[in-house]
């Protein structure tokens, strides 16, 4: 089996959903351990946000030169994910959404044809039967009960973005309210953690 790691978060040892994703890998990696791990930073190698040369060689005009780097780097990205049985994200909350970088990976994965197609019925995902775990850190709380619970765009984007490629029952491992004082993100980390490494290995 094969797992694919994902990491988003510009803070580096000090993220909380990087703690919380490797937790989940180490997790993983101790019930299977033949389980090939592929390791992607998206901070340190950044994949570039689209350009209309991008989309316009998707559509199959002619690529110039200086667009191979990137062309490169997006197949790399995909074929990570389509060759992944697990995919492991640690997603931080910036400004209510996921980070930039993230989205950044997603537009290069959401891809008609690989991960998605439109019939007669509508959107249909190619992606299905992949297991999707989900590390987030919110620096407050945005459950359904709170009052800001219209502002969450990062867990509902990508439940909504991993249902539309057929992958529909994504796992989320949330360490909430990092940000309001350190005995709550001290409680946050410490049951995300437990969450990890309570993980079913399938």
């Amino acid at each position: 089996m094969k797992l694919l790691h994902i990491d988003s978060s510009v803070l580096g040892p000090h993220s909380v959903s990087r703690q919380v994703s490797a937790a989940i890998v180490d997790r993983l990696k101790q019930a299977t351990p033949s389980l090939q791990v592929v390791y992607r930073d998206l901070t340190e190698t950044p994949l570039a946000h689209l350009s209309g040369s991008h989309l316009a060689a998707a559509q199959g005009a002619p690529a110039p030169a200086e667009l191979g780097p990137d062309l490169a780097a997006s197949a790399s990205a995909l074929n990570e994910f389509l060759d992944a049985d697990i995919v492991v994200i640690g997603a931080p909350m910036y400004n209510f959404t996921i980070p930039s970088q993230l989205k950044a990976w997603i537009d290069r994965i959401l891809v008609p044809g690989k991960t998605f197609q439109y019939g007669e019925n509508g959107p249909q995902g190619l992606a299905g039967g992949k297991r999707v775990i989900v590390a987030i850190s919110r620096g407050g709380f945005y459950g359904a009960e709170t009052p800001y619970a219209a502002g969450e765009h990062l867990e509902t984007y990508l439940r909504w973005v991993f249902g539309f490629m057929g992958i529909t029952s994504v796992e989320f491992i949330p360490a909430d309210g990092i940000q309001v004082g350190p005995e709550h993100r001290e409680k946050a980390i410490a049951g995300a953690l437990q969450a990890a490494t309570s993980l079913q290995a399938a």
